[in-house]
């Protein structure tokens, strides 16, 4: 693998990841997991739960990780600044034309059209993250534990770090002991 393998994989992710963190994860994963093959599935999962859990920009944490897993500490860089440069370029530039034509029905077509395919990302994402977890740990299990999470999260307004955090002293201390 070169650097330049590294930096395009994320720069395409996060250029096309309109939207922030959650839609530039579906891609990141398409490009980390599927397209380079640099880590399973099953690794990406863990990756996404422990970034999550973190604070801090999400699509940038998976980038460091993976970029130093690859190529080191230069790897770490390529990959941080792959992430990072597009998006605040891009910031900078869109912003100041949004600014100057916000009124225009384009601009808001633009916007609003583009939202339903994100979500569509989000829902295979979804489905394969539930995929792996239930080849881990069975159906049943993953369904309790997605049901106690939805449940936290929405009525319970809890914080998904903490959420997470939970989740991982109970797959340490109790899952562990069961599979």
């Amino acid at each position: 693998m070169t650097w330049l393998t590294l930096f395009w994989g994320f720069f395409v992710a996060n250029v096309l990841g309109y939207g922030g963190g959650p839609a530039s994860i579906p891609l990141m994963q398409e490009e980390i997991v599927n397209h380079y093959g640099w880590i399973s599935n099953e690794q990406f999962a863990d990756l996404l739960a422990v970034a999550n859990a973190l604070p801090g920009p999400i699509a940038t944490k998976l980038a460091a990780f993976v970029g130093y897993q690859q190529l080191g500490w230069f790897g770490f860089l390529i990959a941080t600044i792959a992430t990072v440069v597009p998006s605040a370029v891009a910031l900078i530039v869109l912003l100041n034309i949004l600014n100057r034509y916000r009124q225009s029905y384009v601009v808001k077509g633009m916007t609003l059209l583009v939202q339903p395919i994100i979500a569509v990302m989000m829902v295979i994402l979804t489905w394969q993250m539930s995929d792996v977890s239930i080849q881990g740990i069975g159906f049943w299990h993953s369904l309790a534990i997605a049901a106690l999470a939805f449940w936290a999260m929405t009525k319970g307004k809890i914080h998904p770090a903490l959420i997470i955090v939970v989740a991982f002293l109970y797959g340490g201390f109790v899952i562990s002991h069961i599979i």
